[in-house]
């Protein structure tokens, strides 16, 4: 068997969803996805010429071959090792159908049928304790048992709602310097006190701050979310310097998780061994993809350290995601970040979250047939449907 295509797709969800076809000259085909960014649909084609004619039950060996082949366009990290990652899980979809067994299967087998999933919750432009206290409530009764908010303000348009002098002292901040001013700390702290009465002390809940903050600052915060139980405060500091993340993480009973923003194996190297989280999140169709991200996991399993990935993946790549993460035996809880894209369950034919956990079946692959009418309606315009008309 030799591949003889590598297509694409990019459907436009919350974010572009990047979809990856491998053909092949027997017929058997992969679909796998890559996380979104600048250049990444493009940087998947540049590979193509890498792989084709070659046997695509390779994987580790083609991995390898694109990770040296694309050096030269960066494949320490960034948009080109995202872009390998989608042809990586296309790949082990690939190798699932050929063999007539589940990605998982490939991995070492189960420790669990089922995949619990966080709801990532967002409550509009309505940052206020009633907000997100709804917005919980919302999304617990959908059956969600583990739900994350934001404490942060992402953009400009919701810094400007910070500085708005209707809003109030609490809402007063400097946005570049990454401090948090007291009143803006209680602030915080109140929408995170709001979420908890509202679903209980049962309900696993996470915060992120999407690495805005001094060391020192958003340490007297996590030390502030102590009595809340949470599952974890997300991105506390900027990524780059992990002796300043484990300050943190040693500095407060409330989980320090991070990952995210870190590329393959190499990139959890100093953040795993220093104890620098107590939850490692890997993106795994940005970071390297599903054997990367076993690594990481395994690694991190030495360390006692459990498994959180990021996720803001079309179905493709979250169950994708989900049969690896199903062999990982310090697995904690996976991402689903499109909670308010009523669409996004559509994009296939089979149904994939319920009662807030992926229930992984023992088809072949991931075991997800594309549906191909919402798939060409959510096209992004201005791109091809896996290379019609070229």
């Amino acid at each position: 068997m030799k591949i003889t295509d590598v297509q694409t797709a990019v459907i436009t969800g919350n974010f572009d969803w990047v979809l990856v076809k491998i053909v092949t000259d027997e017929g058997v085909t992969g679909l796998g996805e890559a996380y979104w960014g600048v250049g990444v649909n493009e940087l998947v084609h540049k590979c193509k010429p890498l792989i084709i004619g070659e046997n695509p039950i390779n994987v580790g060996m083609l991995y390898e071959k694109m990770i040296r082949g694309m050096s030269g366009a960066g494949s320490i990290g960034g948009a080109t090792v995202t872009a390998i990652s989608g042809i990586e899980l296309a790949l082990w979809d690939l190798v699932g159908n050929a063999l007539n067994t589940p990605i998982s299967t490939l991995f070492g087998g189960r420790f669990r049928d089922k995949i619990r999933i966080y709801a990532d919750c967002h409550a509009g432009d309505e940052y206020t304790p009633e907000a997100y206290a709804k917005k919980a409530r919302e999304v617990v009764d959908a059956g969600f048992t583990a739900i994350k908010f934001d404490l942060d303000q992402q953009n400009d348009e919701r810094r400007k709602l910070w500085v708005d002098e209707d809003l109030g002292r609490h809402h007063k901040f400097e946005p570049y310097n990454r401090t948090i001013p007291p009143s803006q700390r209680e602030y915080m702290e109140s929408l995170c006190a709001a979420v908890r009465e509202e679903v209980g002390p049962d309900i696993m809940l996470a915060m992120d701050c999407h690495w805005r903050y001094t060391t020192h600052d958003v340490t007297l915060l996590a030390q502030d979310l102590e009595k809340y139980n949470l599952m974890w405060l997300e991105d506390p500091v900027p990524p780059e310097n992990i002796k300043a993340q484990a300050r943190v993480t040693n500095n407060t009973r409330t989980p320090i998780c991070t990952g995210e923003n870190r590329y393959r194996k190499h990139g959890y190297q100093e953040l795993i061994e220093m104890h620098a989280a107590d939850i490692i999140a890997p993106d795994i169709p940005k970071m390297g993809g599903l054997l990367e991200a076993k690594k990481v996991a395994d690694w991190a399993d030495v360390y006692y350290i459990p498994i959180a990935p990021h996720n803001v993946s079309s179905p493709i790549g979250t169950v994708a995601a989900a049969h690896v993460c199903a062999s990982m035996s310090n697995f904690l809880v996976m991402e689903y970040h499109a909670y308010d894209v009523k669409w996004w369950e559509t994009l296939v034919n089979e149904p994939v979250i319920q009662d807030g956990f992926i229930h992984l079946n023992d088809k072949p692959g991931h075991g997800l047939t594309l549906n191909e009418d919402v798939a060409r309606a959510h096209l992004k315009e201005g791109t091809t449907y896996f290379g019609e008309g070229i």
